[in-house]
């Protein structure tokens, strides 16, 4: 249940990015996906989760405004969009699937295994 993170690369500061995650190995539909981003130094942080349906959304009190997380279940893709790019967002971002979707500073996942996962670079 490895997922498969594209999209990050270097942007400047003000930029806009679009972060992708392709997910298999488990029924994607039926759970709640998250972001999570682990800048160097630093532990891994839940970013943005979404719930199964796409209804519900959830953003941290640093990207809540600027971020958009967003799932296509036919397609088994979940998606993040940041703009306003600021030096702090510069990390690896990993996707997972997580038990539930609510405060993300609580949010656990529900497998051990972590994708390679795709690294923004800011630049000022």
């Amino acid at each position: 249940a490895r997922p498969v993170e594209s999209g990050g690369g270097l942007v400047q500061a003000g930029g806009s990015l679009r972060l992708s995650c392709t997910a298999s190995g488990f029924p994607f539909a039926i759970y709640s996906m998250a972001w999570f981003r682990q800048a160097p130094g630093k532990e891994r942080e839940g970013v943005s989760c979404i719930n199964p349906s796409g209804i519900t959304t959830m953003y941290g009190d640093s990207v809540k405004g600027r971020a958009t997380i967003s799932r296509d279940n036919a397609k088994n893709t979940l998606d993040l969009q940041m703009s306003s790019l600021k030096s702090e967002d510069a990390a690896t971002y990993y996707c997972a699937a997580i038990q539930s979707c609510g405060n993300v500073k609580f949010i656990v996942p529900t497998f051990a295994d972590w994708g390679q996962g795709t690294q923004v670079t800011v630049s000022s």
